[in-house]
């Protein structure tokens, strides 16, 4: 496979410079890939890299995170990152596409294949769902939540962040930590490393929790209208079993899969079987 060339490239959406990297390819169907809560685009460039040679390949850094401006006013609920990707649609002037998210972007990927079934030709949604039916009183949300509220702002050494990536993502790869390091944090001229997310921000948009701002998954998911794949870390604490369930009965277009040996970072824990099952689905779309 000839080398590929990443393009950093950047838009301009709800006053704020939003970046993305192209994987090239122009002409070839478009995939779009959004991250979740504590990524960047880069957390793609594994799954990106064994479908650029058949797809145009395209992924967002989301409002506050990687080198996408800030929210100023620490709006980082799901209605400003789906009008964010609309803008960046419209700018590209994409008619139909495939798009795929993990997490949050999972959650946005709901939403904007709801609202847009003329454009979506399919959707792949990584260990994310609605709420469960059945709430439990602990669990993923939880600890993603202690993630983003509490983490530490600094870490004075690669091999501190390392080991902080490494407690919080048990079963990931060497390498998907190692990458994970590379292109969540930054270091500062006096050698230390810090995030490269608007941390604080984001623990301001989730103090301020108002309810109007919160978004239903299961009426998006209901209406969803392209083939959708649903992919679920087997030891995910994020999403149950039973909500994915649920969620291909509210829908037929749904399907979901459990990929073994995976928590909620489905594609680094686990990147054979999850590539196998993506390339299998996007193989059999007409």
């Amino acid at each position: 496979m000839a080398t590929q060339t990443i393009t950093d490239r950047f838009v301009q959406a709800n006053g704020l410079r939003l970046h993305y990297l192209d994987w090239g390819n122009d002409g070839a169907p478009a995939l779009l890939m959004l991250h979740g809560a504590n990524n960047n685009a880069h957390v793609w460039d594994s799954v990106a890299g064994k479908l650029a040679d058949r797809y145009h390949v395209l992924a967002l850094d989301q409002r506050g995170r990687g080198d996408s401006d800030w929210s100023p006013d620490a709006d980082y609920y799901t209605d400003a990152y789906v009008s964010d990707v609309e803008q960046w649609v419209d700018q590209l002037g994409l008619r139909a596409f495939i798009l795929m998210g993990h997490s949050m972007g999972g959650a946005n990927t709901i939403v904007y294949a709801s609202r847009h079934p003329d454009r979506v030709r399919a959707a792949v949604v990584e260990d994310m769902g609605p709420r469960p039916l059945i709430p439990s009183p602990a669990g993923g949300n939880l600890r993603l939540a202690r993630e983003q509220e509490d983490p530490p702002m600094e870490f004075a050494t690669w091999e501190a962040a390392r080991a902080y990536w490494r407690k919080e993502r048990p079963l990931t790869s060497d390498e998907s930590v190692n990458l994970r390091v590379r292109n969540t944090m930054k270091q500062l001229p006096n050698g230390k490393f810090v995030w490269r997310y608007d941390v604080q921000g984001l623990q301001r948009a989730r103090q301020n929790a108002d309810p109007s701002r919160q978004v239903d998954l299961w009426p998006h998911t209901r209406s969803i209208q392209c083939p959708t794949l649903v992919l679920r870390g087997a030891a995910s604490d994020v999403l149950a079993r039973e909500t994915a369930e649920a969620m291909a009965r509210a829908n037929s277009h749904i399907r979901w899969v459990e990929v073994p040996g995976a928590s909620h970072s489905v594609h680094d824990d686990n990147p054979d079987f999850f590539n196998r099952e993506l390339q299998k689905f996007l193989g059999g779309l007409v």
